[in-house]
């Protein structure tokens, strides 16, 4: 069967939080998601992420690191909005906003729905910084609360790819990067401390 999902790990592994999307790919490896979902770790491969969205998926789900101002573990569900040609696309680098752009740019076809599964990071190098490796522990901690909540999610999007994921918690948002909580991953809950 030819998946109609993509689950895409998006980050750096040696840039401490930024590997929480690669983290959770290889936790997923202990826990299969169901037939007709793709699960592939892009790491820092912007360009084959972006032709890879081309390949006719119904939905994408990207799990990345992303501030929000939560609390650090905090996990966030984020629908992205269609490219609208005012982000330039790039071919190096792996901005999930830049990555759409440059799919749109390289197909005809509409691209995926795509939602993104963040985590509030704790420690990111700043600048020039040297390389980080390891997450911090409440992103550590968060790695597995991703993982049940792809669980919950995943089933719901290969049943309907349009349908609002409603077993996930409040009512998700759309558009620029503004939050959705998951249960359990609220601010001040014990799952976050």
């Amino acid at each position: 069967m030819t998946p109609r999902l993509l689950v895409a790990g998006v980050g750096n592994i040696f840039l401490a939080d930024d590997a929480f999307g690669p983290e959770v790919i290889r936790a997923l490896g202990r826990r299969p998601l169901p037939p007709g979902a793709r699960v592939h770790d892009y790491g820092i491969r912007g360009m084959d992420l972006a032709y890879d969205l081309l390949d006719g998926y119904a939905t994408a789900v990207l799990v990345d690191t992303a501030a929000r101002g939560h609390r650090p573990g905090s996990l966030t569900l984020i629908e992205a909005d269609p490219p609208d040609g005012t982000v330039p696309p790039e071919a190096h680098g792996m901005d999930p906003a830049k990555v759409l752009a440059l799919a749109a740019h390289l197909g005809d076809e509409p691209l995926p729905r795509v939602l993104v599964l963040a985590c509030e990071p704790e420690l990111l190098p700043a600048g020039d910084e040297d390389l980080l490796p390891g997450l911090s522990t409440p992103v550590q901690k968060a790695v597995d609360r991703a993982v049940d909540a792809l669980h919950t999610l995943v089933p719901v999007l290969l049943a309907d790819p349009d349908v609002p994921p409603p077993a996930l918690g409040r009512p998700m948002e759309s558009g620029a990067l503004r939050p959705a909580a998951l249960p359990g991953t609220g601010e001040g809950t014990a799952e976050d401390q």
